[in-house]
């Protein structure tokens, strides 16, 4: 059970802290409700570009991070499709420094032409080496591309395009960054060897003159239409092996069915004793490498499966064989140890993650973002009650030839 305590300053700022009295640590985590599904289709990279540009200082701080470091705390944070995440890690004597520090980039984050040619070259030499320069980097675009059509998942995080960062303007970016990085749309998190009335203290202290940004609007986004035929793109590149991709559609983060796609996605690939390792792998030897994820975003997400041929199999003959694996879910029922096997790993993945007071304070500012924070403390009871039953009628909903998309990665010289 994580106990929190929860209160809201008058410029929207919502505010959560966790005390645990057993820690001299604390993790100040300051989640901004922007993602890549929140840029425009033609300047998409945005809400990545900021993750670097929000350590490079402030009009009255030259290094984030020196000035952290100084105070014996440490930073990192992340960009998804649905969110961008800033975590401090500092002792809890020095705590109103992450706040100091915290408060000062969202007031008057530094914007510079010099400062944001240079981090544009930054993300950019990322693209092109993580995405372009990279055997199958472009692979998880053309997947996207292929199973969206309107919804704006249908690029990733780092962007549709390199040419949208290259071509960023500075008056872009601001407008960015004066929209989406404001109070009213920021999560701060606080946990570890704290009080609640301190920390309610220095949050006004440090975030209460801070502006709202009145024309913060809730979000209208595109829903994808249900997908009605089976998709197939093939791709020749200078890689070493054949690669196989399959995108499933399936529902959102609040869905009921979500817990049973989960357990359903564990039982299919979840480690040398799922189902794809021990027979593709395994047994028939088609595949040296084979994985299936879902991608669990806010709105209407993927089951991706995807691996690397054996030599001598052929990319259809490997589609086949993955589609009788996914048809046997459809048409046979999963043994209850089968399925308890899964529970049990999720089980001890919530345990697992409710040690560290890091994960805890991101939990907090998730749930919170997602509308019911209460639901720190309920969603292992959600796995619990899966049922065999309940897993093969989403197998059913899902492993459907109409809502597949697969892309076929060969080699151009075998």
């Amino acid at each position: 059970m994580v106990s929190y305590n929860k209160f809201q300053l008058d410029n929207g700022l919502r505010v959560i802290v966790h005390e645990d009295k057993n820690t001299a640590l604390a993790i100040v985590n300051l989640l901004y409700d922007v993602g890549s599904r929140d840029e425009d289709e033609n300047k998409t990279g945005f809400a990545h570009l900021f993750e670097h540009l929000m350590f490079k200082g402030s009009k009255n701080v030259k290094s984030f991070d020196q000035a952290l470091n100084v105070a014996g705390g440490e930073s990192n944070a992340f960009t998804s499709t649905d969110m961008t995440n800033y975590y401090d890690l500092i002792p809890a004597n020095n705590l109103e420094t992450a706040f100091w520090l915290e408060s000062d980039r969202m007031l008057s984050l530094n914007f510079s032409t010099e400062l944001l040619e240079k981090e544009k070259e930054v993300v950019s030499e990322e693209f092109k080496e993580n995405y372009i320069n990279q055997p199958y980097g472009n692979a998880m675009h053309e997947l996207r591309k292929l199973a969206y059509k309107v919804h704006p998942y249908k690029w990733p995080v780092i962007g549709k395009d390199l040419s949208h960062i290259q071509e960023a303007k500075l008056t872009d970016v601001q407008s960015f960054f004066d929209y989406y990085y404001t109070p009213n749309n920021a999560i701060l998190v606080v946990a570890g060897g704290v009080k609640t009335e301190e920390v309610r203290e220095l949050a006004q202290k440090w975030f209460g003159n801070i502006k709202a940004n009145p024309k913060l609007s809730k979000r209208s986004l595109p829903k994808e239409p249900p997908q009605q035929a089976y998709r197939q793109e093939r791709i020749e590149a200078n890689v070493p092996v054949d690669a196989l991709y399959m995108a499933f559609h399936i529902c959102d983060r609040l869905h009921p069915d979500y817990h049973t796609t989960d357990l359903l996605v564990e039982v299919l690939s979840g480690g040398t004793s799922s189902r794809l390792y021990q027979s593709l792998i395994l047994d028939q030897k088609l595949f040296n490498s084979l994985l299936a994820h879902h991608s669990g975003g806010r709105d209407e997400s993927l089951i991706i499966v995807n691996g690397k041929l054996n030599p001598g199999v052929s990319i259809e003959q490997a589609e086949a064989a993955v589609w009788e694996q996914l048809e046997r879910f459809t048409t046979e029922e999963i043994s209850q140890r089968e399925l308890q096997k899964v529970i049990n790993k999720v089980e001890s993945s919530f345990a697992f993650s409710e040690v560290s007071i890091g994960n805890k304070a991101f939990y907090l500012a998730y749930f919170e973002l997602l509308g019911n924070i209460d639901h720190i403390n309920n969603e292992i009871d959600k796995y619990r009650h899966v049922t065999s039953k309940m897993i093969q009628q989403v197998a059913k909903q899902v492993f459907r030839k109409e809502n597949c998309s697969s892309l076929h990665y060969v080699a151009k010289n075998k």
